[in-house]
Order: structure tokens, then sequence, then C-alpha cells
């Protein structure tokens, strides 16, 4: 007997990966996770939203609009993104010194402004306006990018990078100091970290291998334009993959309670 699955890779990877944030969502709100992350929260519920949206409007309306949509969601997730970074670390970093926030945060921020501006070179702005009918979306373009589109490893989307950059230093920063201060091993701010940096990692290697192939992709015959393409989406879906892992590992460990809550929960119910 034989099956036959007309599923994509792709669409496979949607469907998993949007029940996934479908149950980290309820994980979030069931066992009380989204009162101490609301910013966190509300980052999973945009991604969801977009996911959905890309898949369900694609092919279904107008490219424009389709892609005013999908910008626009994808700027919104960055912005949403860099809270989450000032949530995660305040949560992480209680009892952190003032002088300690203003140079450490200093410090993440030149780090990061700085590889941004050396990634990849800047588009020109002459050319992002040229075309007034889509200047707004060029001008949105350099903010973020669909997760599915090409372009978001081609190094144009700076939002994104930028966003990324800081998520890696705040996960190595949590792991290495957070048990100083409020991010002890299997806090939940400890492991909001590491999936967040481990995510980001991943974008940040897939899109440097996307754009050392975009590089060279004019050099290549055109028999082999096929096999690149093919090699460009293999590097999508492992970024989804990873992303996968992602979404398993913090429900894992947002159902679970943090050490030491349980005997504190016990201890103020307990009669006196």
């Amino acid at each position: 007997m034989h099956f036959n699955f007309d599923f994509s890779a792709r669409q496979i990877l949607f469907t998993l990966t949007f029940a996934a944030q479908l149950v980290l969502l309820v994980v979030l709100l069931g066992r009380d996770r989204a009162r101490r992350y609301p910013w966190f929260t509300a980052s999973v519920a945009l991604s969801a939203l977009q996911l959905m949206a890309e898949v369900l409007l694609t092919g279904r309306m107008a490219t424009l609009p389709l892609k005013e949509i999908l910008f626009t969601l994808a700027d919104l997730g960055v912005i949403v993104g860099l809270l989450v970074v000032v949530e995660v670390a305040r949560r992480a970093f209680a009892g952190a010194q003032r002088s300690q926030w203003i140079v450490n945060g200093a410090g993440l921020l030149l780090v990061a402004a700085g590889l941004v501006v050396v990634w990849a070179p800047w588009p020109v702005w002459k050319q992002l306006v040229a075309n007034p009918a889509t200047a707004a979306l060029n001008i949105m373009l350099l903010v973020a990018a669909p997760g599915d589109s090409p372009t978001v490893f081609l190094g144009v989307d700076k939002g994104d990078l930028f966003l990324n950059l800081l998520l890696v230093q705040l996960g190595l920063l949590v792991v290495l100091f957070g048990r100083r201060f409020k991010a002890g091993w299997r806090s939940h701010a400890q492991m909001i970290a590491i999936g967040l940096s481990t995510a980001a990692i991943a974008w940040l290697a897939v899109q440097a291998a996307w754009q050392s192939l975009a590089i060279n992709a004019h050099l290549l015959p055109s028999a082999e334009q096929e096999h690149f393409l093919a090699l460009g989406t293999r590097l999508l879906n492992a970024n989804s993959v990873v992303y996968l892992a992602v979404l398993v590992w913090w429900i894992a460990w947002l159902w679970l309670d943090e050490p030491g809550t349980a005997k504190t929960a016990a201890a103020e119910t307990a009669p006196e």
C-alpha cells in the first residue's frame, strides 16, 4: 500500500509551528505566565497571527495589499521583540544597580548597532523612494521582512538583524550572570532567554549562509540556478525547524514551576 501525501515540507512545518504556538499560548495563559511576561506572550501571539496571515492570504489577494499586511506585521514583530528584550532583562536582572543597567545596556546597543552597520551594505535611499507607489513598502522592508521571504536573509531588514543580535547577547548575559540575580537555572527568565538566543543564532547563521550563496549566485550557470533556489528553501526550512524546537522548549519549561515556587506557595497557604 502506498500513501500519497500532498503536503510540502514547508506546509508541514507551518502547521506544526502554528500548533506549537497555540499550545504555548495556552500554557502562558493557563499557567499564569502571561501576567509576568505580557510582551513575550504578545510576541508569540503576533508571530502566530503573522504565520496564519502568510499562509491564508498568499495567492488569495493582490500582491501590493498582501505585502502591506505582512510587512506591517513584521515591523510590529520587531517593535514587540525589542520590548521582550527589555522585559526579560528586567526579570532576569532584578535588583541590579542603575549603573550596571546603563553600562551593560549601552554596551549591548553599541555592539548590535556596530554589527548591523558592517553586516551588509545598506540600500541607497534614492532607490528606496524612487517609486512612490512602493516607497513605503521599501522603508518597511528596511525594518523587517516576513519570516518566509528570502529577502529576510539578504541583509535588507536591518531591524530584524538588530533585534536578533540583541537577543544573542541577552541570552549570553543571562546564562553567565543570571544566577547572581533572579535568573538561576530553570528559572523562566533564563529558559525564555535561552530559547530566544537559540532562535536568533539560527536566524543569523542562516542569514550568513544565504548571503554567501547570494553573492555568488550570478556566477552560477543557468542549469544550477534551480539547485541554488532549492538550497535556499532548505535553509529556510532549517531555520523553521530550530524555531519549532524552541517553541517545544518553551512549552515544556513554562509549564513547570520555577524552583522554590511550590515551597513558597505552600508557606503562604499554611495555617498560622
